[in-house]
């Protein structure tokens, strides 16, 4: 993991750090309102919840074992984001869900129209605070990277870039295993499978377009 400490590296990483705990907030959020969740977060909470374990915890856990995996096939694709989401994602959701419970005494059902009134605004701040911190730079969480590794395989042999199609069949495939563990799957759930990898994909596109803008301007 190499990188040099700059005005602007210092931007993207405090950007970075923002939109991870805006995730996790917004996964706390999406669960209150009990439609599901995005594919990765539900898939972690129905493990854990099977294990006894809390969400964070596991997510940490189980973040480590694929960190393995990334750090095998792919170093490049770690940096500080990696360890950012890694560690903030999971207990932020944990924080934010203590404060609308303890502290905002948010009760346990919801209405529908009340549930509606938070989860759109939670399912679309989720997936551009997903999408800045996965094209901020910095590396991204193993779950994220392993699929922006098999992308990468299939970009070197067929010339192609197959990211949108690669994480919707990923979160299509963790959304399976949620199934598999007994736990929730919901609108959102099916949601984020398909929106998630095109929204990431097309803000990487912007974001690589005005990189280019300002090099030519320099």
């Amino acid at each position: 993991m190499k990188f040099k400490v700059t005005r602007d590296w210092l931007k993207s990483f405090f950007v970075m750090i923002i939109a991870v705990i805006v995730m996790g907030m917004c996964v706390s959020l999406l669960v209150m309102c009990d439609m599901g969740t995005d594919p990765c977060s539900a898939m972690n909470y129905g493990i854990s919840h099977k294990l006894g374990m809390s969400f964070g915890n596991y997510q940490l856990l189980s973040n480590f074992v694929l960190l393995i995996l990334v750090i095998i096939f792919e170093k490049k694709l770690i940096g500080t984001g990696t360890f950012g989401n890694m560690i903030l994602v999971g207990y932020s959701a944990d924080f934010f869900t203590w404060i609308w419970k303890e502290v905002c005494h948010v009760q346990e059902q919801l209405n529908l129209s009340t549930r509606i009134a938070i989860l759109i605004p939670a399912l679309i701040l989720f997936i551009l605070a997903a999408a800045i911190y996965m094209q901020s730079g910095h590396g991204t969480a193993p779950y994220d990277a392993v699929s922006f590794l098999i992308s990468d395989k299939i970009e070197k042999h067929s010339g192609k870039n197959m990211f949108r199609i690669v994480r919707i069949v990923y979160d299509l495939a963790a959304t399976c295993i949620v199934v598999i563990t007994g736990g929730e799957v919901g609108v959102i759930t099916i949601l984020m499978v398909i929106l998630l990898g095109p929204t990431v994909d097309l803000l990487g596109r912007l974001i690589k377009t005005r990189r280019a803008v300002e090099k030519q301007a320099l």
